[in-house]
């Protein structure tokens, strides 16, 4: 789609006799909150670790920006600008709440030397990080915070500190993997207020998520997967009242995604 910032192409991923994408076809326009949605066991993660390049489908192509990902490292690919959160909370439990937020500020080659033997250049990054990283906590709502360990939060902060390290390295894309996992609806419903915040920033937003509330509320566009497919793709209101859809989620038992 013209003027989309990013684009996934027939994109096929099969694993041994499983197929997890099944030419799968969609575009995300920038500055938007784009959901995608499915049953459990219909690709939705599977399709976010392979825009993020942990895995590498078999054929079909994800271009963001103009770049293509697939076949890129991961590293490479946040250079462009995409950043994300996972399913599981992956933070540095030992660490600060501050100091996680900062592992995600950018240190090139040349800097790491000045930061190993203490250069007033090291310290003037260390400052410009740790300035940064603050406020990307304030834009979560936890800078007051910032020198408890991560491991200590309430399940629900820990969440919102995923989000705020994925922020803090300035992404065009921010894709969020089940974020409301484990919240209660007043805590789903901030972090709605949140994402909306983050989008109205300048930042387009994909998201993988079971509250459909949520969902419903937050999204601009919604595609919806079922076994690797898209089956419906449209607005809150033309996806919830989609034949397919009905079918997708009120049909017999699922697998595990």
């Amino acid at each position: 789609m013209t003027g989309a910032i990013l684009s996934i192409d027939q994109l096929f991923l099969r694993f041994g006799g499983v197929v997890a994408l099944n030419h799968l076809s969609f575009s995300v326009m920038p500055h938007a909150i784009h959901a995608v949605i499915g049953p459990n066991g219909s690709g939705k993660t599977t399709l976010l670790n392979s825009i993020g390049g942990a895995y590498v489908p078999n054929s079909g192509t994800i271009s963001f920006h103009g770049n293509q990902l697939v076949g890129l490292p991961p590293q490479r690919i946040a250079r462009f600008g995409l950043t994300r959160t996972f399913q599981t909370i992956r933070l540095f439990n030992s660490l600060s709440v501050l100091e996680n937020v900062m592992t995600a500020c950018p240190v090139d080659g040349a800097m790491f030397l000045h930061v190993v033997f203490d250069t007033k250049r090291a310290r003037e990054a260390e400052r410009l990080a740790t300035e940064k990283a603050m406020a990307a906590l304030k834009q979560v709502g936890l800078d007051a915070f910032k020198d408890q360990v991560a491991s200590s939060l309430p399940y629900a902060r820990q969440r919102l500190l995923e989000i705020a390290r994925a922020v803090a390295r300035d992404p065009k894309l921010l894709l969020l993997d089940e974020p409301a996992a484990g919240m209660n609806m007043t805590e789903a419903m901030e972090l709605m207020a949140l994402v909306r915040r983050i989008r109205d920033s300048g930042v387009t937003v994909v998201i993988v998520e079971h509250n459909m509330r949520l969902v419903m509320e937050i999204s601009e566009q919604i595609t919806v997967l079922d076994f690797g497919k898209k089956i419906a793709q449209g607005s809150p209101a033309e996806v919830r009242r989609d034949p397919e859809v009905l079918r997708a989620y009120l049909g017999r038992g699922r697998r595990n995604a």
